[in-house]
């Protein structure tokens, strides 16, 4: 993972680097079953390096603690590792070109469980895994399951954190399909203070 940060600290594949303060190349166990894959940094997120750090952090840090785990127990990252200027969306070029890091990190965690925070991450994911896309108001909160020679692992898309920021009426949206990312930790082996003891090993940042 340190080679992927320190590539992504001099990566000039496409124009983001001339605009961002601190590239956010993500955080949390390198051991974490739960992987959280947004879209793209933010402002916060821009000034201090680290993923989910504005009011959309902190509604997918009470998201993860409704399920029992704390950041540390999960690892937290974007598909794309530097913030589009205004906040827009990425681009599907600036995904292309930033894509080969979020596989590499995929390679390294190898997470049983993938959540996609928003459209751009769970669009590039899916297409990734060759699932059927729809509409993230269609396919939130269900499980998808991904097993071939290289991957076994369960992707479920959910609603950007974000959406709870600008309707808080969402917020339930959220709470009720981390009920099922719960349920399906449950029912690998999460919340067992053994089972994550060993997956705790690693916490990096």
């Amino acid at each position: 993972m340190e080679n992927i940060k320190s590539e992504v600290l001099n990566c000039r594949k496409c124009e983001l680097w001339k605009t961002r303060k601190n590239p956010v190349v993500g955080e949390g166990s390198l051991k974490a079953r739960i992987m959280f894959i947004g879209e793209a940094p933010g402002f916060n997120e821009d000034l201090q390096g680290r993923p989910f750090v504005g009011k959309a952090g902190k509604v997918l840090n009470e998201l993860i603690e409704s399920i029992g785990l704390r950041r540390e127990d999960v690892y937290i990252t974007n598909v794309v590792k530097c913030r589009p200027p205004e906040n827009r969306d990425p681009t599907p070029e600036e995904i292309e070109k930033c894509s080969p890091y979020i596989n590499r990190q995929i390679k390294i965690i190898r997470p049983e469980i993938i959540c996609t925070l928003g459209k751009h991450s769970t669009s590039y994911i899916f297409k990734k895994f060759g699932l059927p896309h729809d509409n993230i108001s269609r396919i939130h909160g269900k499980i998808y399951r991904v097993k071939n020679l290289f991957y076994d692992l369960l992707v479920i898309p959910l609603y950007h954190p974000a959406v709870a920021v600008y309707n808080a009426d969402m917020k339930s949206e959220l709470v009720e399909d981390f009920k099922i990312v719960k349920e399906e930790y449950m029912r690998l082996g999460g919340l067992d203070e053994n089972s994550n003891t060993n997956r705790r090993e690693k916490w990096i940042r």
